[in-house]
């Protein structure tokens, strides 16, 4: 379940084909019990609006937690290049030989989250959070002997500054393991497929064009496409650009 979701392309095929599937076992019940009654038929139609208006408002509910959590990676990022840019400020207030070790250490740590945000590899991204793991390991046994050494409010800045560099970081990582419950996919799909279910069972002699059997499964699949996109991080064509964190990348000094 979570290889599907991880790439919308293989949600929408299966999706559309469990669908349009679907759609026909809906049809096929039709022509089995004949034609209902008129008042059936009625209370038919009632039970499938309704059926509909529960699957749209299901998608458009799925769509919102989707954006919801598209946008806090994206505010994360945000977050983080202002941490490291803050934190390479603040080395100025340490002591000269200890902020010469700690500016490389911090340039090749945004290097590893700009990487982060880029790599679509599971074996490149396992290494760079090895590398990002160590070098938060160093930046932190630079500053804090400093802060022993020569406890003061400034030196205090500096180790707040580097705590929120690390946090930054968890904050990230968090946001990207947030994403939309499979329970709610399950939920999701069950209510499409009983939707399709009745669409077949309602279409009657229209079940002999293809068109008209394909047009919900079609439309629905997309929406899924579309969603299962913007929550996968990874996955498909809508990303969360490190765009601030290359912007700092990009202005601090050539070393």
């Amino acid at each position: 379940m979570g290889f599907i979701l991880g790439h919308p392309l293989v949600v929408f095929v299966v999706a559309v084909v469990a669908l349009w599937i679907a759609g026909r076992v809906g049809a096929s019940l039709a022509k089995r019990h004949g034609r209902a009654e008129s008042e059936e038929r009625e209370a038919f139609n009632v039970l499938q609006g309704a059926t509909l208006t529960l699957l749209g408002l299901i998608i458009g509910f799925s769509f919102s937690m989707a954006i919801s959590r598209y946008d806090q990676r994206k505010n994360y990022e945000e977050a983080e290049a202002n941490a490291i840019g803050t934190e390479y400020v603040r080395f100025d207030l340490l002591p000269a030989a200890a902020a010469a070790k700690a500016r490389p250490l911090l340039v090749q740590y945004l290097d590893q989250r700009i990487k982060f945000y880029e790599t679509r590899d599971r074996d490149q991204l396992a290494q760079i959070n090895a590398r990002t793991s160590a070098l938060q390991a160093s930046l932190w046994d630079t500053v804090t002997p400093s802060a022993k050494e020569q406890p003061s409010p400034i030196i205090a800045l500096v180790v707040a500054g580097m705590n929120d560099v690390l946090n930054s970081q968890g904050y990230t990582q968090a946001a990207w393991w947030n994403r939309i419950p499979i329970a709610a996919w399950i939920l999701m799909a069950t209510i499409a497929l009983g939707c399709n279910v009745l669409v077949g069972i309602g279409a009657g002699g229209l079940t002999r064009d293809p068109a008209m059997m394909f047009v919900l499964p079609l439309v629905v699949a997309v929406s899924f496409m579309l969603i299962a996109d913007i929550d996968s991080p990874r996955g498909g064509v809508i990303h969360v650009s490190a765009q601030n964190l290359l912007a700092l990348k990009a202005s601090l000094p050539q070393t």
